[in-house]
């Protein structure tokens, strides 16, 4: 029998949960290094490529200095919207949406690569480094990506109270921060245009997140992580 949400259903167009932990619920972020270097990993799959004439010719690689034009990353800034994410010490929760349908299978599996072989080179260890396949959960109902934003952004909340200097993307939602590649906007619509009736009492997205009386747990049911 598959794990729980193992099964994906890719469609064009698609918002999607993504989430995975470490093996045998390990950590797979020990340090602030290791949050960085995935979340620089994110940065340089959904960020515009650089031009031409803005690459190093002249590069380091293992101490040495070398001179051409570096490996680049695979680039998905036309195909991923990257919504709402969070990095825990032992797992992770990206809300995106695909344009193409195959763009989530290319778009994990080179983040996911490349910062597993990161984090075995870094620790000297061999072997898978995420319990299993990542989870791939169609949403298509705006109630649940609403809670789930809210779902994502609360997680941290286990291992600290000030949930705007997480490794999260809850400082750009409240305007603290600016990342080019997260895209905040269409969760916010609802608040900044009242598009969803149960919201009306709701002031902000902070006072949403941080105040609404419902547990997201609750609502949004076999859509987490499981346990």
């Amino acid at each position: 029998m598959p794990a729980k949400n193992a099964i994906k259903t890719y469609v064009e167009g698609g918002y999607y949960h993504i989430y995975n932990r470490g093996v045998e619920k390990r950590s797979i972020f020990k340090d602030q290094q290791d949050y960085k270097v995935f979340l620089k990993y994110l940065k340089e799959s959904l960020s515009y490529p650089p031009k031409p004439e803005d690459i190093k010719t002249i590069f380091t690689l293992q101490g040495e200095n070398f001179k051409g034009i570096p490996r680049k990353p695979k680039n998905f800034h036309k195909e991923i919207s990257l919504m709402a994410y969070c990095l825990i010490p032992n797992h992770f929760h990206l809300l995106i949406k695909q344009e193409p349908k195959d763009s989530i299978e290319r778009f994990l599996k080179s983040l996911l690569t490349r910062y597993s072989m990161f984090f075995n080179k870094k620790y000297q260890r061999i072997g898978g480094l995420f319990q299993g396949p990542y989870k791939a959960i169609l949403i298509t109902d705006d109630n649940y990506l609403l809670h789930l934003s809210r779902y994502i952004h609360l997680n941290p909340s286990e291992y600290t109270d000030n949930l705007t200097e997480t490794y999260s993307s809850y400082a750009d939602y409240l305007g603290l921060r600016k990342t080019k590649w997260v895209k905040p906007d269409f969760i916010l619509n609802f608040f900044n245009k009242e598009i969803a009736p149960e919201f009306k009492k709701v002031n902000s997205y902070k006072d949403f997140v941080e105040n609404y009386n419902k547990d997201p747990v609750e609502i949004l049911g076999n859509l987490t992580l499981e346990d």
